[in-house]
């Protein structure tokens, strides 16, 4: 148990600190809860205990409440506790205030109680009075007790939660009851505050998370109205910012306001919920009281006590500023502003800016007053702040008129700004040509420049007319620029063609070449390669074709060969691929210019592997005269044809013989090159290839010189000047092929006199010798350094000898071998072999395929072997034998060797030999051999007779050796004889033999007869297959001897299951009892287990009782039938599968009762429960299976399980009961699993209030529709159609009710009408025909203004003739086929219908047909109104013309006044005078005179006043230029600017800008521009 308290440091990785020990009440108890106040002074741990004796069910609750500061702790009687922070009326400090909820029992009275005090009072402070309230338990609640307790901070109330699901809702400053209800069915074992919304989070039982918080729109009417308590219903709504209490707030402003309680009524006024008194009303209020000498003004203690509070709000901060600048303190201002504590405002802006524009100007940005921020930002010069602010607000002031403006006073400023313009998000707001004009007008080029530059990045094609534009102007007026804008190839849309022509007039030739894109220009513009720089015109070659740079590169090389050859060349070199170097070849070819390929090819020659270009490059070299580049290429070239090189040199004859040399050399032409420089009396160059450039080719020269007779004395001189560096093997062959190798005597030996051990030079020297025979057995014997291999095969043909003296002494076996039998000399070849004592060569010699091995093997065993004396040699020509597979050959000469007195006779190795080749080849002579022979491995030598099933012989060798055991083994594992082993065992008496016999009587299976060898053997380490023998062979009684000597001498747990088991088979049941009381080793379970397997059930019994295993013992008490046993067993077990056992055992015995016991055991465990359902079911005890099912609702541990397998039976086997079971258990259920069932069953009002309870809307409705005669309730389908997923099941509610229940089609339809499209809804009924049914539903939606609504309707309304109502949805609704309407009923027999057809003729635009129709029914006065509206002089005029054509004179006049500003005076005046009705058109007359008279007066009257304000403006102006007041700086961008040269004087002024809160501004002084 746990007796401290550690604080857990989570930020970092130290230990956990202790901060104090449990106190003694908290001893024994289940710690709950642990809380800590906000300034961690404070800490609280709950505990819970058993309750009191006298009443135990009523846990107990102990506190310690814990001091930091004091280091002290306090013990109390709680069961639940928080701490809370509460500001005390005049205290400027929070005091933590403590609230723990206890319930204790005393002399048998239960008393409950909240307690609030307040810790570690302020001294001189005042402090928090201690309040207590007592918690009211209902009677089903009496042993409840509080768990948690959350305080809400937000509403400052107390939230007292109880095991059980009670919520007790307390005043935290009064600790007045304000709530109680239970909010969860299950017991409550977790809390946590929600401080965002005021509640608090809580876990059941059930795993629910739920979150319990306050309605703030019913709370403090509910105090207020329910409790009663206004006082409490006015602190929660100030403290909460609640509604409910304004009248109570409101009435209580008022008394104190008519007590002179000001600075009271403004307290109340600033706490007052949701701001209900801060209004204009109470500030008048505050105004209008007097003030009195010496006191504070009611209203600055109103704005005073709101200041404390918080903010003010829009009206309040505009009178409180009012005041402060009447008097002058800006600084208030300035620190209510940074405090944020008054609300901007623009009409706050527009009082501070009359004292301070830059204050004014923060708070027109706080109020987002744009147009007031951009005038300010304007007056400042601050332009690119308006863009920024602009952007940040989205606002889009006037950008041309910004732009002129900073344009006269600052060009990099207004360029500044256009770049910021054109970075707008959305766009430039001004177009750029506009922009650039405006620059170029005032002669800034560079500026335009760089805005263009600027906003041209991206490269766009709808800029190519500005891409233009700015290289035109660059290049006629700063060249370089353009040349540097085209360098930086940003632009890519612009007139190329144009774009050349300015390039080549601007002396730019390398971008006018770039531009053009015919042929003749380029070639014109090419040949200037005096002004064009020289890389610049190679690189422009490259964007040529192929066809048009060769072209251009004749023409250059035609105006000036010389001059122009190095930028050909290096064209040439530069774009080699794509020319083709064969093109380029003959162009230089064509030009005869040798020079230009020499320097062309030489540039690619290092990367080309082409052979003609290499040959090309030396032929060019050779005929420029470079002939040191030719003989750098003839040697480091790899890729010209030698052949061709070789004569093309030839035939030039150079002076110099070098390049000629490099090609021979390399390539293998050194006859040839000899017979050149020979022929060509070149000696000195021979003499320099052979010592200098290559001597190791000198055998081919002096082989050459030898074919063209040159002298040998020349040939000597040469072979001896080069000395050692001469290769001496080609050499020697060279002159040994011309058959003069006599010639190289003195060369070979001034080597040899130096010493040479060169094996080609010793090689040559023999040949030498043994030609001339000048004691050649000596040289071979002798010479250390010849090759025998070489030497040998040359004197085959002429000394075979000499040729195995040669053989013999390098060891060349095979050649040795291949002479020695090619020349019969046998008696050589055998000491040869022997004498090597080789394998592989033995191997060779003795193969059957050799034709000679008898002779080699009559010469080995007559002379070879008789004449050695080395053992190993013997040896090694043993085993050649051996290996040969010659035992005959062997067993005769081993004879000879061992039997017969010779030096090897004892040996030991020979005769272990001679019996194995005997075994092998002989077997007849092996037992001979061994009663002969003592010195042989008998142990070995027997294996290898069992081996070859010489089992006598091998019986004699171990009998011989002693060796009882192996003898034994080979009587019976080979011999097969029992009875003369066990005849053996007797005479040598060994407990070693008795064990192997009677290991091989178990094999036999003479099991008794086994078991007594073991005994004798007293032998227990073969037990297991002891045992195993005996219980196949059914000998227990044997085995229990058996057994018991096994256990005196070991300990195994095997032996002593085993003789258990042996007991229980030969029913000796006495003796286990005994012996499992003895001390034993065995595996008690295990036997028990098998015994039981083996039915052995009376013995598993005395087992399983015996080790208490009480899961066993019930099954074993089960198939002994003693089931009241097995029940108490499987109590004592407890185990899910011994209760399984014995409950279905009981089941198929029809012990139900025991069943049911069993059962209940195990339904607890939700694993099992559908097994022992499924077992029931399975034998047909329905009823006893609902009955323990039933009793399983009770139990304290019932899951889910029970409840739906219960759910399920029922809907199975009593149906009646379903409902009921679903409704009173339906949050304990598995739904989606009694659905399945109920849907099996076909249970339909019970599956909908399933599918319904598990939020499954859409099943719930399908359900309704498909098997409504028993599931449909029209109140319950309205509840779940309006819940479903599935939009389509709308349609088919709509279907399901117009076939079964249309009366209710339209109730339906109405809960139906925000969800379906009405569109489909009137098409469904349209189809079927019953429209009229559901005109009350869409009547009701027509409000949405859908087509098919309004047409259906329309229809009805036509049919029915109701012309009032059809008009009324055409005003209303106008989403309908206007025209297909009124041509439908303009024929309509109705009047009234006709003239509707005419009203929406009018409405859809159609003036002329609405107007006929008019005239046709005489309704003169729409068709006057409807000419009116048409705005159409012609038909008003045609209308007129009518009346007066029909007589219609009053009409007439009436249609002068209604069409009074369509129709034209003089019309009007001709026609009353052509038909004599001046009478009627005088009133239009007159009424057109004055308003004429009024027009004009008023102009004159608007010019007056013009030229007046333009006076008063210019006197101001000259008034303020005189007083060169702060605005002086600013006066420039209110005047306008002096007229430019040639730009004449007029001007149209710019639009004004007061939606932007600025005044009109003076036109420019420029020209208006036509494009904007």
């Amino acid at each position: 148990m746990v007796d401290s308290l550690y604080f857990p440091c989570i930020p970092g990785d130290s230990e956990p600190v202790k901060m104090f020990d449990r106190t003694a009440n908290l001893a024994s108890n289940q710690i709950i809860n642990y809380r800590c106040d906000p300034t961690e002074k404070w800490l609280v741990l709950i505990g819970i205990a058993p309750g009191s004796p006298e009443r135990p069910q009523l846990v107990k609750g102990n506190m310690q409440l814990y001091s930091v500061d004091q280091q002290r702790s306090q013990p109390l009687e709680a069961h639940a506790a928080a701490f809370a922070s509460f500001k005390v009326p005049g205290n400027d400090k929070d005091s933590v205030l403590i609230s723990f909820a206890t319930k204790t029992v005393n002399a048998g009275q239960v008393t409950s109680k909240l307690h609030v005090i307040e810790l570690g009072a302020q001294p001189g402070k005042p402090s928090f009075t201690k309040k207590q309230a007592d918690l009211f338990f209902p009677p089903d609640f009496a042993d409840d007790f509080p768990v948690s307790m959350q305080i809400s901070h937000k509403y400052g109330l107390i939230n007292v939660i109880t095991k059980l699901g009670l919520l007790f809702v307390y005043d935290l400053e009064t600790a007045t009851a304000v709530y109680r209800n239970r909010i969860s069915p299950d017991p409550i074992f977790l809390t946590a505050e929600a401080s965002s919304v005021g509640g608090f989070y809580c876990i059941n039982r059930r795993g629910q998370v739920l979150l319990a918080t306050v309605n703030e729109a019913t709370i403090v009417p509910f105090v207020s109205g329910q409790l009663n308590n206004l006082e409490l219903a006015v602190n929660l709504a100030k403290r909460g910012n609640l509604p409910g209490a304004e009248n109570l707030v409101v009435q209580r402003f008022q008394e104190l306001f008519a007590q002179t309680k000001y600075k009271e009524a403004a307290e109340l006024a600033a706490e007052s919920p949701q701001g209900i008194l801060r209004t204009p009303d109470t500030v008048a209020k505050f105004q209008s009281v007097p003030v009195q000498a010496g006191q504070t003004p009611p209203l600055l203690q109103y704005f005073g006590t709101l200041l404390t509070r918080g903010k003010l709000n829009a009206f309040e901060s505009l009178e409180l500023s009012r005041l402060v600048v009447n008097q002058n303190k800006k600084n208030l201002l300035e620190n209510w502003l940074a405090e944020d504590k008054l609300e901007c405002s623009e009409e706050l802006g527009d009082l501070v800016k009359t004292v301070d524009t830059d204050l004014a100007l923060k708070i027109y940005i706080k109020a987002r007053a744009t147009p007031k921020v951009v005038a300010a930002f304007a007056e400042r010069r601050e332009f690119d702040k308006i863009l920024i602010y602009s952007k940040q607000v989205g606002y889009s002031p006037d950008y041309l008129f910004l732009l002129q403006t900073i344009l006269r006073s600052d060009a990099q400023g207004a360029l500044n700004f256009a770049l910021m313009m054109s970075q707008m998000e959305g766009g430039c707001p001004v177009d750029y040509n506009t922009i650039t004009d405006l620059f170029l007008q005032r002669n800034l080029i560079r500026e335009a420049t760089a805005f263009l530059l600027d906003v041209l990045k991206p490269n766009l094609p709808e800029h190519a007319y500005l891409q233009t534009k700015v290289l035109e102007i660059n290049l006629v007026t700063f060249p370089n620029v353009a040349d540097a804008i085209l360098a930086n190839g940003m632009f890519s849309h612009y007139d190329r063609p144009r774009i050349a022509q300015l390039c080549e007039k601007a002396g730019l030739y390398v971008r006018a070449l770039q531009h053009y894109s015919e042929l003749p220009d380029i070639k014109r513009v090419i040949v200037n390669t005096h002004a064009i720089e020289p890389q610049a015109l190679v690189e422009f070659f490259g964007t040529l074709s192929r066809e048009w740079a060769l072209e251009c590169m004749k023409d250059l090389l035609l105006v000036n060969l010389r001059g122009n050859l190095q930028i050909i060349v290096q064209v040439a070199k530069e774009y080699s691929e794509q020319l083709g170097v064969d093109a380029c070849i003959k162009l230089f070819e064509q030009f005869k210019s040798y020079e230009g390929l020499y320097f062309f090819l030489g540039s690619s020659l290092s990367s080309s592997e082409d052979p003609q270009i290499h040959f090309r490059y030396i032929e060019a070299a050779a005929k420029t005269g470079q002939i040191k580049e030719v003989e750098r290429v003839t040697r480091e070239s790899n890729f010209y044809d030698p052949e061709k090189t070789k004569n093309f040199l030839m035939e030039a004859k150079l002076p110099d013989a070098r390049p000629l040399i490099n090609v021979c050399d390399r390539f293998g032409f050194v006859p040839d090159l000899t017979h050149y420089l020979y022929s060509n009396n070149m000696l000195r160059y021979i003499e320099g290839y052979v010592q200098k450039v290559n001597p190791g080719n000198a055998p081919l020269v002096v082989g050459q010189l030898l074919d063209d007779e040159c002298p040998e004395d020349f040939i000597k001189g040469l072979i001896l000047s080069v000395r050692s560096l001469l290769p001496v093997e080609p050499l020697v062959e060279e002159c040994e092929k011309r058959n003069r190798l006599r010639l190289l005597t003195q060369f070979l030996e001034h080597l040899v006199s130096e010493g040479s051990q060169d094996v080609h030079v010793h090689n040559a020297l023999g040949k030498i010798i043994i030609d001339s025979n000048n004691n050649p057995e000596h040289f071979l014997t002798t010479n250390p350094y010849y090759d025998s291999l070489v030497v040998g095969k040359y004197c085959e043909k002429r000394d075979p000898t000499l040729a195995v003296v040669a053989y013999r002494r390098g060891q060349c076996d095979e050649e040795l071998v291949n002479v020695t039998n090619k020349n019969s000399l046998f008696k050589l070849q055998a000491r040869y072999v022997v004498e090597r004592m080789d394998a592989d060569l033995w191997e060779k010699v003795l193969n059957p395929e050799n034709e000679f091995r008898r002779q080699l093997i009559d010469q080995v065993v007559s002379t070879a072997l008789p004449e050695s004396k080395s053992p190993e040699q013997v040896s090694a020509a043993v085993k050649a034998f051996m290996t040969a597979d010659l035992p005959h050959e062997l067993i005769e000469l081993l004879e000879k060797i061992v039997l017969q007195n010779s030096a090897f006779s004892g040996n030991f190795n020979l005769q272990n030999l001679l019996i194995l080749t005997a075994i092998k080849a002989d077997p007849s002579r092996v037992m001979d051999y061994i009663n002969r022979l003592d010195n042989f491995d008998g142990p070995a030598i027997g294996e290898v007779a069992v081996e070859a099933q010489l089992y006598e012989e091998a019986f004699a060798i171990f009998k011989k050796f002693n060796l009882n055991v192996q003898a034994v083994n080979v009587l019976l594992d080979n011999i097969r004889s029992i009875e003369r082993a066990v005849e053996f065992a007797f005479r040598v008496e060994e407990d070693a033999v008795w064990s192997q016999v009677a290991k091989a009587q178990l094999r036999e299976g003479l099991v008794s007869d086994a078991i007594e060898s073991f005994i004798r053997a007293d032998d227990a380490t073969q037990f297991l297959e002891v045992i195993r023998a005996a219980e196949d062979a059914s000998v227990y009684h044997d085995l229990v001897k058996y057994l018991l000597m096994v256990r005196e001498k070991t300990k195994e747990p095997k032996v002593d299951s085993e003789l258990i088991y042996a007991y229980a088979k030969i029913d000796r049941l006495g003796e286990i009892e005994e012996f499992i009381l003895m001390p034993n080793v065995a595996n008690l379970p295990n036997v028990g287990d098998r015994l039981y397997d083996e039915a052995l059930y009376e013995a598993a019994k005395i087992i399983f009782a015996f080790i208490s295993n009480w899961g066993k013992l019930a099954s074993t008490l089960v198939k002994l039938g003693q089931f009241q046993g097995a029940v108490d067993a499987a109590r004592k077990a407890n185990s899910s599968k011994t209760w399984k056992e014995v409950c279905f055992a009981c089941v198929d015995a029809e012990e139900f009762r025991l069943a049911q016991i069993c059962g209940l055991n195990i339904i607890v465990q939700v694993d099992d429960l559908e097994e022992v359902s499924e077992y029931y079911q399975n034998r047909g005890c329905f009823n006893e299976l609902i009955s323990l099912m039933e009793s399983g609702l009770g139990l304290e541990r019932a899951h889910m399980g029970i409840f739906t397998e219960l759910g399920v039976l029922y809907a199975r086997y009593r149906h009646e009961k379903l409902m009921e079971h679903i409704k009173l258990f339906s949050t304990r259920l598995n739904i989606p699993k009694l659905i399945r069932a109920c849907d099996e069953q076909q249970h339909w009002k019970e599956l909908t209030y399933l599918y319904i309870q598990y939020d499954e809307f859409d099943n719930a409705a399908t359900t309704i529709m498909n098997h409504s005669p028993e599931a449909w309730d029209h109140m319950q389908f309205k509840d779940v159609i309006v819940k479903v997923a599935n939009v389509e099941l709308y349609y088919k509610a709509v279907h399901f009710y117009l076939q079964e229940h249309p009366d209710l089609m339209n109730d339906l339809l109405h809960v139906l009408a925000l969800r379906v499209d009405h569109t489909r809804v009137v098409d469904i009924m349209r189809k079927a025909g019953y429209l009229l049914l559901v005109k009350p539903y869409m009547v009701a939606v027509q409000s949405n203004n859908v087509t098919a609504v309004n047409e259906a309707l329309n229809e009805i309304y036509v049919e029915e003739e109701d012309y009032e109502r059809l008009r009324e949805s055409i005003d209303l609704h106008d989403s309908f086929d206007q025209i297909g309407l009124a041509q439908r009923i303009e024929k309509h027999e109705l009047l009234e219908m006709r003239r509707v057809a005419a009203y929406i003729y009018k409405k859809a635009g159609r003036w002329k047909q609405s107007i006929a129709l008019s005239k046709k029914d005489n309704h003169y006065r729409d068709a006057m109104e409807t000419a009116s509206q048409s705005g159409d002089r012609e038909l008003a005029e045609e209308l007129l013309v009518y009346f007066i054509e029909q007589g219609k004179k009053e009409c007439f006049a009436s249609c002068l006044f209604v069409c009074y500003d369509l129709i034209r005076p003089d019309v009007v005046l001709e026609h009353a005078w052509i038909n004599n009705m001046i009478d009627f058109a005088f009133p239009y007359l007159l009424q057109f005179i004055r308003e004429y008279t009024g027009k004009v007066d008023e102009l004159i009257k608007d010019k007056l006043e013009a030229l007046n304000e333009v006076k008063a403006k210019e006197n101001e102006e000259k008034d303020v230029i005189a007083q060169q007041n702060m605005y002086a700086q600013l006066l420039p961008l209110a005047l306008p600017a002096p007229p430019m040269p040639g730009m004449g004087g007029g001007f149209v002024p710019p639009p004004t800008m007061g939606g932007m809160g600025m005044p009109p501004m003076p036109p420019f002084g420029m020209p208006p521009m036509g494009s904007y």
